[in-house]
């Protein structure tokens, strides 16, 4: 097993809308929560509230900030709240793909002297858009 000592470069790609090329300046890649606990405790208990895990997880949401051109703004428009395969490539070449959308696309402010960037969130799915349940699948 290897620990990735540089995030440089971490992509990500939107196959169903290839015209849009966002460049990605961070990427912050989905994380694992398992909701939280079930309160278990009962009348029976004598000191503590007892807890037990919840069996479904959730694969949270992405963030990344990116250069984009303002010439596909109808195509980024297009993309929000269009459930497709994402795929999220790390500096090793391994990648995580998983089911979700572009949720938001937020401009940042332009200024002088800067490169305009804007602030996208990815919502996940976990299912096709036939409505199955489908796995991010992690390739090494």
């Amino acid at each position: 097993m290897a620990i990735m000592e540089d995030g440089f470069s971490t992509i990500i790609a939107f196959p169903s809308h290839p015209s849009v090329a966002f460049e990605e300046k961070t990427v912050t890649p989905p994380g694992v929560s398992g909701g939280g606990q079930n309160d278990v405790t009962t009348m029976r208990n004598t000191t503590w509230r007892t807890m037990a895990p919840k069996k479904l997880k959730t694969l949270t949401e992405s963030t990344f900030e990116a250069a984009y051109d303002p010439a596909v703004f109808d195509d980024i428009v297009a993309m929000v709240n269009d459930n497709q395969l994402i795929t999220i490539t790390f500096p090793d070449a391994s990648t995580l793909a998983f089911y979700g959308w572009l949720d938001d696309f937020i401009p940042n402010a332009n200024e002088e002297g800067s490169q305009p960037t804007a602030n996208c969130t990815i919502q996940i799915s976990n299912r096709t858009d036939a409505g199955v349940e489908t796995a991010p699948v992690y390739t090494p």
